[in-house]
């Protein structure tokens, strides 16, 4: 018994004709009655009852059809395992990230996995989180590193770390004293991403913290890059926020005050994958190198 008898019978079960059968499986007619007749041989039984316009199924080819269900299903999931391993020599991966993933450490990330992987090529895909969580869940990616809070229906959403976000002003605040969203709203908001909007999560947590306080946002100036819009603080343009991620790298520009907020306003990092979906083996792969370079470059972090 073999994968191609299986695969004729089910066709030609689920058809009704050997033709269809065969255009399915895009083989001669001929070879579809050959490989239905070989297995017929070897169970020592007839399958189909033949000489009408449709084959009809025998109580036999009724006990088979499920059995050789399985049977397929199993060896296209083993098919699919050793593709994966071999993924690890060639193929691509493709990984949703933020934007500012590379301050979090994901160039390191990449240059590790590329070192012990140098067959397999790597696609960060930067977007905002919202549209890398959608991605995953639509399967678009295997899997991404988000900034939560996201939509995290259908999802696995594992924390890594936590990173605090800051006031960035040409203001100086009293010394001791947390800013506050008149620190942040009184020289004028300046807001990135742009495209996302309101869906972007650091920004959803700003609007939540200025509706529990009875406040309105709007944005003076809303562009598209972090980099952008600290040079706009720096001209005197406006206040805006930016990630603790941005202050280690040393990426705010002189003259530009950064302050905790009161109460302290923080963003966690996390992987997502489709819920109950096993990742193939490269993606897992750089999942784990990305775990480990996200905890290195975070404080607080194991």
């Amino acid at each position: 018994m073999t994968l191609a008898q299986l695969r004729a019978f089910l066709s030609a079960y689920s058809l009704r004709t050997f033709t269809a059968a065969a255009e399915e499986l895009d083989v001669s007619q001929a070879s579809v009655s050959e490989l239905v007749g070989r297995l017929e041989a070897e169970l020592e039984a007839p399958l189909f009852v033949r000489g009408g316009r449709q084959l009809v199924p025998t109580a036999a080819a009724d006990e088979l059809f499920s059995h050789a269900q399985r049977t397929l299903a199993a060896a296209d999931d083993a098919e699919q395992a050793i593709r994966s391993l071999n993924g690890l020599q060639s193929g691509v991966v493709s990984f949703g990230v933020p934007r500012n993933a590379g301050y979090y450490g994901v160039p390191d990330a990449v240059l590790e996995f590329h070192r012990d992987h140098p067959g397999v090529r790597v696609r960060m895909v930067g977007i905002n989180s919202n549209r890398v969580a959608r991605a995953v869940l639509a399967g678009e990616l295997e899997a991404g590193l988000v900034v939560l809070p996201v939509d995290e229906h259908g999802l696995d959403v594992e924390p890594l770390a936590v990173d605090e976000v800051h006031l960035a002003t040409m203001n100086e605040l009293p010394a001791g004293t947390g800013a506050t969203l008149d620190d942040l709203l009184g020289p004028g908001l300046i807001l990135y991403d742009a495209e996302s909007g309101w869906e972007d999560p650091t920004r959803r947590q700003l609007l939540r913290r200025a509706h529990e306080s009875g406040r309105e946002l709007t944005a003076q100036v809303e562009i598209e890059f972090v980099d952008t819009a600290l040079r706009l603080v720096a001209e005197g343009a406006g206040a805006t926020i930016v990630s603790g991620s941005l202050l280690r790298a040393g990426e705010v520009p002189d003259g530009v005050r950064t302050y905790s907020f009161e109460p302290r306003f923080v963003e966690t990092l996390a992987l997502i994958k489709r819920k109950d979906a096993p990742l193939s083996l490269a993606t897992a792969a750089i999942a784990e190198v990305m775990r480990r370079c996200i905890r290195r470059v975070t404080p607080g972090t194991d």
